[in-house]
């Protein structure tokens, strides 16, 4: 590949291409200002804004005002509260006419949601699970895992008698069986009954599509729209909500909320934003109309016309000349960015490029083919280490297996030979030799799980001889892991641990150990778990730690996490007086080759 360059320099290309353009703006610029024009656009467009959103804050003040009216007679009635605190409906004082009074209530609901489409759904209700509720035509129920006091609308309303409360959108929960997307307006309900019980609320749950009409007739553009803020700072409404809650789309809520004034202007450029705010006094709410300037400025083409016309002499050269800079110089620095791309990707077995040039993209070219090359080598250096340590960690952890085991039985098998045993003798000699065949495995760390359960089998009898049958062992692994590849001596380590600690320990009943094995996910899975004395979680949890004073169950661990990954870890659950049980899982890979394996 070759590069060539009618420049010296890239400095002389970059100064002789931003000369041209500059000198083409300051042209255009000195012969036509559009300063003014783009300024009066502005104010007009900025004071038409204003109007809109004043005007939409005093539509939704006047809907909020009339759902309220609706809120406050049902709240002011006196079937309400006789309804909630009669003796019926979990009470104080026996009311013959409970019937009466939720009837009356029913039909009222009925013919309000007759003639509101616009409201989802009216109910009255208290904090007692056990009072009665009413919901829209009274065939609804309540939702009794709901925590009324943990819901704004209605926290924020009991007690409060002379104004309501509005919340943002929200998904409500109250109804059995419905979880509408509505904006609730609430009142508090008085108990007139003399007793403790609390106040109860009236609610109505206002459909979402009720604001976002509101909104929707109000005409900013194609590109501009409306959004409404709660007090809080809290999306009540926006044209793209959906979008905001998926992280989608983002908006300057933060710069709105803390806005000295009725106007705030965010970004530069295309993406130069005006948002005029009202705020009401009624509902709470901010209103705020959002513009985008460009589309603003869109609207001074015609003034802009006449410019175009005494500048698109300059500007037809300014381009020619542009074009065939810009070609010169970009051209060289796309093929070495290409280039580079590939190195990107982790691709550097990549063609040289052969530089035909002194300035300074040759330069670059050649520094880059020799970093190119130096990258290589460190690469299949740094993976050779790596395989190398790897290796050397797993024959070190695997030899610090402690052999005192070894020790103790020889000397058993000498004690049991004095006290002429034989049968005992043959099962200890056979049992420890089906041990070490398979432990040692000829120095290689993998093997079969078939033999890494012969391993623990002739341990687990080796122990049980230690300790005269003291314990019950068993093993039940699924035939279809025994032919998988496994780590050697990685059962043997939590076995002895759960002898050691647990079935030693143990003063009352007879001990046992339970392996078992089977295949899940993907993965071979083995778990030893033991009926001793068990431990604190807490105690637990520090034995696959540096804190612990043991090794052998650390060990089999780090062999884990090092041959298979982080991912691949052991679980260790205990309970005081019951017992432990370990876990430990790896990928489930057939082991045809064992030498092979190890080999590679």
């Amino acid at each position: 590949m070759k590069i060539s360059s009618k420049f010296k320099s890239i400095q002389s290309s970059i100064f002789c291409a931003v000369s041209i353009l500059v000198l083409s703006a300051v042209l255009v610029v000195t012969v036509v200002s559009l300063r003014y024009t783009n300024s009066s656009i502005y104010e007009n467009s900025v004071m038409y804004t204003q109007t809109i959103i004043k005007q939409l804050n005093q539509n939704i003040d006047s809907y909020i005002s009339y759902m309220d009216n609706i809120a406050s007679v049902i709240a002011q009635s006196g079937d309400a509260y006789k309804y909630l605190y009669s003796e019926k409906g979990y009470g104080a004082t026996k009311d013959e006419n409970y019937s009466e009074y939720r009837q009356r209530l029913v039909e009222q609901f009925k013919t309000i949601l007759k003639g509101r489409a616009d409201i989802r759904n009216i109910g009255i209700v208290r904090e007692d699970k056990n009072s009665p509720s009413l919901f829209d035509n009274g065939l609804s129920v309540r939702n009794t895992y709901v925590d009324l006091n943990t819901q704004p609308w209605y926290a924020d309303a009991v007690g409060k008698y002379d104004r309501y409360n509005l919340t943002s959108s929200h998904v409500q929960n109250v109804i059995k069986g419905e979880r509408p997307w509505v904006i609730t307006l609430s009142r508090g309900i008085r108990n007139y009954t003399g007793t403790e019980a609390e106040d109860g609320v009236v609610f109505l749950d206002l459909n979402y599509s009720a604001i976002s009409e509101l909104c929707a007739q109000s005409s900013m553009g194609d590109k501009g729209y409306v959004f409404i803020l709660d007090q809080n700072g809290n999306i009540v409404y926006h044209p793209q909500q959906q979008q905001l809650y998926n992280e989608l789309q983002t908006e300057n809520i933060s710069l709105v909320m803390n806005a000295k004034s009725d106007i705030v202007t965010v970004g530069k450029g295309d993406d130069e934003k005006i948002y005029a705010l009202s705020h009401s006094d009624i509902t709470g709410w901010t209103i705020v109309g959002c513009m985008n300037m460009s589309e603003l400025l869109r609207n001074s083409r015609q003034t802009r016309s006449i410019y175009v016309l005494v500048a698109v002499g300059l500007i037809i050269v300014a381009l020619l000349i542009s074009s065939l800079i810009a070609r010169n110089i970009t051209l060289p620095i796309q093929k070495l960015r290409d280039s580079m791309k590939s190195v990107q990707k982790g691709n550097f077995d990549i063609e040289d490029i052969e530089v035909i040039s002194d300035n300074e993209i040759g330069s670059l070219t050649r520094s880059f083919n020799v970093m190119t090359h130096r990258i290589w080598e460190l690469m299949e250096q740094n993976v050779k280490e790596q395989e190398q340590k790897r290796k050397i960690e797993l024959k070190a952890l695997q030899s610090q297996i402690n052999p005192h085991f070894l020790y103790n039985t020889l000397s058993l098998i000498n004690w049991k030979a004095l006290a002429a045993g034989e049968e005992d003798i043959s099962r200890m000699t056979l049992a420890m030799s089906t041990f070490y065949r398979t432990a040692l495995n000829r120095g290689r760390n993998v093997l079969q799980v078939e033999a890494e359960l012969s391993n623990t089998r002739a341990y687990l009898e080796i122990q049980s001889m230690l300790h005269d049958g003291d314990f019950d062992y068993e093993i039940e692994v699924q035939p279809e892991i025994l032919q998988c590849e496994s780590l050697n001596l990685i059962l043997q380590p939590l076995v002895e641990n759960a002898i050691h600690h647990g079935i030693e320990e143990k003063t009352d009943g007879r001990g046992k150990i339970s392996v078992r094995g089977w295949k899940e996910d993907n993965c071979v899975w083995f778990m030893v778990e033991d009926n001793g004395v068990g431990m604190e979680q807490k105690v637990a949890d520090k034995i696959l730690t540096m804190e612990s004073k043991g090794y052998g169950v650390r060990n089999v661990d780090e062999r884990i996490r090092l041959c298979y990954g982080e991912k691949y870890a052991m679980k260790v659950e205990s309970v005081v007086g019951k017992g432990t049980k370990m876990t430990i899982h790896f990928p489930a890979k057939q082991l045809v080759d064992i030498q092979k394996s190890q080999s590679s």
